[in-house]
């Protein structure tokens, strides 16, 4: 009998353990992967998301003057699949790790090396790649939980904004695309399937070459008679250069190509366009 009720409390502490082993609570601070496309490549972002609970954060649960892991549990990680500026300083493709130090008026930012540390343990001052001061900005509304994102996303420049409680910094990340565009562009040009089309916008959005950009915007609505939306782009450029009677003409075709495709949004953008040119042409 003894035996028997022996046998029977080991099996209930398995039973028990077992059981205990597939409870899975949420994590208090979960975890954030975000994936942004920039320049000629992508920016990913991993890091924990730590809530206020009526907290206060900054100068509190997150000290002032302190290293900061950037969230919570591991230290927060960026990579680069292709180089960009950060801090003035060039950050070349792989990943990094995100720490600050927070104060009332300023944080230091830095992209360190040490991508298997855990928080802040580990970290080693050598291993700083660069290290530079951005401003805090104060903002009205709460935000409840340590939030990390992409913004005012450009071809060559975006922000990594990072916002807690009314706190918010912006990170400046910068590239340069336009030298791998040009010889890419370049490139293509030699082939007997040329870009036109693909070249027009590169030297009138990067370039700022505009008579390029004509020439070759011209030869891609001669390819193609029927795109509306390549005769509106080039209505744009002739307007820059200030050739205004003849982006009239180009947003009229555009107009009418654009009313044959019972395209709405076109026919409003050369509605709009010609109301611009009429105002420039009586300047």
């Amino acid at each position: 009998m003894k035996n028997l009720l022996i046998l029977f409390v080991f099996i209930s502490s398995l039973l028990f353990r077992e059981a205990a082993a597939q409870v899975q609570l949420p994590s208090p601070s979960p975890a954030q992967t975000i994936k942004q496309d920039f320049g000629m490549g992508s920016i990913e972002l991993t890091y924990s998301r730590p809530g206020a609970k009526g907290r206060m954060v900054f100068g509190d649960i997150v000290p002032y003057g302190k290293l900061w892991r950037t969230g919570a549990n591991a230290a927060t990680r960026l990579t680069f699949t292709s180089p960009v500026e950060i801090g003035g300083k060039k950050i070349d493709t792989g990943t990094y790790v995100l720490y600050t130090i927070p104060d009332a008026e300023s944080w230091q930012v830095i992209i360190n090396k040490g991508i298997n540390n855990w928080g802040i343990e580990g970290y080693n001052e050598a291993e700083n790649i660069v290290i530079f001061s951005v401003p805090v900005i104060k903002i009205p509304t709460k935000t409840e939980n340590f939030t990390i994102q992409f913004v005012d996303i450009k071809p060559e420049s975006c922000d990594l904004q990072l916002m807690w409680e009314k706190t918010t910094i912006d990170i400046p990340i910068t590239t340069n695309i336009i030298n791998k565009l040009r010889v890419q562009i370049e490139a293509a040009m030699l082939t007997d399937k040329k870009p036109y089309w693909q070249a027009a916008q590169f030297y009138f959005e990067y370039d700022r070459n505009l008579t390029k950009a004509l020439e070759n915007i011209t030869k891609a609505t001669e390819e193609d008679p029927k795109a509306f939306y390549m005769f509106l782009y080039k209505a744009r450029i002739e307007k820059e250069m200030g050739k205004n009677a003849a982006a009239m003409e180009s947003s009229k075709t555009s107009l009418a190509l654009s009313k044959e495709a019972k395209n709405d949004d076109y026919i409003k953008m050369n509605v709009q366009l010609q109301k611009e040119i009429k105002k420039a042409m009586k300047q």
